[in-house]
């Protein structure tokens, strides 16, 4: 009886400790992010490879006009989404390395902000801006006003 008695004392010293601990005030972890950080920034590449990119998937593979273009845009500027990052972060989540990975995979074919930032990417390298430079407007978010209804037609507007 003696025993028990103590495993009673001792489960509700420990429950009691227990809400105690629950109560106390949250330390802020410092490495969190807050509310005015900006957002991290998804990888890329400074530069291309001096080898091959690799070969980004046929449109002919996706039925819908809107990702035929994009991965037929994708092909013809690889060198530029090899230096992009994608805001999608598929860095994190599918371990990409930049937005070139997104064409190479079907990954593209089904995220908006994938085929958003290629549009773009093509855009602006017509209107002769380097891949750099397309980077610095991706990353200041420019990529989302661009007019995806130009891209509804299969093949891709000139």
């Amino acid at each position: 009886m003696k025993l028990e008695s103590k495993t009673v004392a001792g489960v509700a010293v420990l429950f009691i400790l227990g809400i105690g601990l629950a109560l106390l005030p949250q330390r802020a972890d410092s490495r969190a992010p807050q509310m005015s950080d900006p957002e991290p920034i998804p990888a890329y590449h400074p530069q291309i490879p001096e080898g091959p990119l690799p070969a980004t998937l046929s449109p002919e593979l996706f039925d819908v006009a809107e990702v035929q273009n994009a991965y037929a845009i994708a092909a013809r500027i690889k060198k530029t989404l090899y230096q992009v990052p994608c805001y999608c972060h598929c860095d994190r989540s599918h371990g990409h390395g930049s937005l070139l990975d997104c064409f190479v995979s079907k990954h593209a074919s089904v995220c908006e902000i994938c085929m958003r930032e290629t549009f773009f990417s093509y855009e602006q390298g017509r209107k002769g801006k380097t891949a750099a430079q397309i980077r610095e407007a991706i990353i200041r978010d420019d990529w989302k006003s661009v007019n995806v209804s130009k891209y509804q037609t299969y093949p891709a507007a000139k």
